[in-house]
């Protein structure tokens, strides 16, 4: 197929991967060509964590970090030394429609990419708290709060863009400048987190308890601001029956969202209903440095 002016080599593309409502892979790669403008504003120029399923959601899967070969020789990589081990890794790095395509034949149903761009693999371009609630916990606990993590960012003058993770938890992005390494993101995050949970002052609702078997309520998850976590991307597509999609949302919303309703079939629909709703949110980011005082914090080292 030729998209973005390349020849892509699409196959299998009959395989059914949902077989729920019957979607097929060709479905799946159509959708994200469909909605690649918006995709792409949100996983190009990062690396690429892939998440294979060959066979669709009731196959096996598997992760793979290393680009596969062969490749496309105009498949940009980015190559990734990790601290301890000394191991090495090429990403893909998705740029354009092609690319995206690319990465989606190869079973990557759901994309997940780090919370940095390769100019700078170090520092993160955005914050990210995930409502994690715990077995047992209903979803009706995660929207009260998601509204308080909101009032906590717009105290410290922080832009916030919430989103249904696609799967069992919430997702809030903060855009920021990548002038802080991963670990002093994380450390601003934790308090963030903290904050949250004293407010609403009861752990059976919302907690930063860190050990699963301790926690009882929705988990305000700070951990993902690390070096090497990933996560769903906006409009990304899940691995689940209904064929699940991360859905981003205006605040208002928040309150009374179903996550059931944004699928691969119903997205496109909504973002003809109201747009993207995260246009322009890279054009927002702000510096974390001058608000680790307001958290109680010793400020970062320039």
């Amino acid at each position: 197929m030729r998209i973005a002016r390349r020849d892509v080599a699409l196959t299998n593309l009959d395989k059914v991967f949902f077989p729920g409502p019957g979607l097929t892979k060709g479905d799946l790669v159509h959708y994200y060509l469909d909605l690649a403008p918006h995709v792409l504003n949100h996983v190009e120029r990062r690396p690429m964590q892939m998440k294979r399923y060959p066979n669709g959601v009731e196959g096996e899967f598997f992760y793979q970090k290393r680009v596969p070969n062969p490749h496309p020789d105009w498949l940009e990589t980015v190559h990734i030394v990790f601290p301890g081990s000394g191991r090495t890794a090429d990403f893909p790095v998705v740029t354009d429609a092609a690319s995206l395509a690319w990465i989606v034949n190869l079973g990557c149903i759901e994309l997940h990419t780090w919370h940095a761009r390769v100019i700078d693999v170090e520092r993160p371009d955005y914050l990210l708290i995930d409502l994690d609630p715990s077995e047992g916990n209903p979803w009706e606990l995660v929207p009260g709060i998601a509204l308080v993590v909101k009032e906590v960012m717009d105290e410290l003058g922080l832009p916030s863009f919430p989103k249904t993770s696609g799967a069992t938890g919430f997702h809030i992005l903060v855009p920021i400048k990548p002038e802080l390494r991963f670990p002093e993101v994380r450390r601003f995050a934790k308090a963030l987190a903290q904050e949250v949970e004293r407010r609403i002052g009861d752990q059976d609702v919302a907690t930063t308890t860190w050990k699963v078997a301790d926690r009882s309520g929705v988990f305000v998850d700070f951990g993902q601001n690390a070096r090497d976590r990933t996560i769903a991307s906006a409009y990304s597509i899940r691995p689940t029956p209904d064929a699940r999609a991360s859905a981003p949302l205006r605040w208002e919303e928040v309150p009374r969202v179903d996550p059931a309703v944004f699928t691969l079939e119903t997205m496109r629909d909504r973002v003809g209903d109201v747009g993207d709703v995260t246009a322009g949110m890279w054009r927002r980011k702000v510096s974390l440095g001058s608000r680790f005082e307001k958290l109680g914090l010793e400020a970062p080292a320039p």
